[in-house]
């Protein structure tokens, strides 16, 4: 599988909650977190989008060809207290754009990814068994949703998950044929969610 046939969407509408300010922003040996993950994406990808609730914040960015899709509310969760829909929803609104049979999904806070897994990943796609919606590491508790590849015709059962007002990416993909891809490091699905993670060698 080539470049042109799989397209990338990164993630970037979390709250940092824990880390204080913005974790796409936060700078890693000088870049910042969103810029490097999205490197790392544009090597695998020839059309890459950024779900966020605020593509402004990320302009001034070097992120060349990216499209920004703005993450709108979605109508089941407007009267919920809380602002944030989790990935879930924002993953529904990139997928729903999505024209490849694959799409490889990444979160932003993913400092330690590494170009040649993903490609490696990449080229093994064409071997993945035809009933599964996705392909994805797996440890002790789940499946890693944020890092792995969906097949786009997936959405139809995703915006029913998301419509029964699900938001979960463990407990809809419990529902459903995955694929587990082998990870030859752990170290590369390290994310930052704490100042004290930023620390990393």
């Amino acid at each position: 599988m080539t470049n042109d046939q799989i397209t990338a969407i990164i993630l970037a509408g979390g709250q940092s909650s824990r880390m204080g300010q913005d974790k796409a922003l936060i700078p890693i040996q000088g870049v910042p977190l969103l810029q490097r993950v999205y490197s790392v994406a544009e090597a695998c990808a020839d059309t890459v989008y950024i779900v966020t609730p605020w593509p402004e914040r990320y302009q001034h960015l070097i992120l060349p060809r990216c499209q920004f899709i703005q993450e709108i509310p979605f109508p089941s969760f407007i009267s919920l207290s809380s602002p944030n829909q989790g990935p879930l929803v924002g993953f529904a609104q990139g997928l729903a754009l999505i024209q490849t049979e694959w799409v490889m999904l990444l979160a932003c806070d993913l400092p330690k990814l590494r170009v040649e897994v993903l490609q490696e990943w990449i080229a093994g796609l064409d071997r993945v068994d035809n009933e599964a919606i996705a392909a994805l590491t797996h440890h002790p508790k789940g499946w890693e949703p944020l890092c792995g590849f969906y097949r786009r015709r997936c959405l139809p059962q995703l915006l029913e998950f998301i419509n029964q007002g699900g938001r979960s990416f463990q407990q809809w993909l419990q529902q459903y044929p995955v694929q587990v891809l082998s990870l030859p490091e752990s170290e590369m699905l390290f994310n930052c969610n704490t100042p004290q993670d930023l620390t990393f060698n």
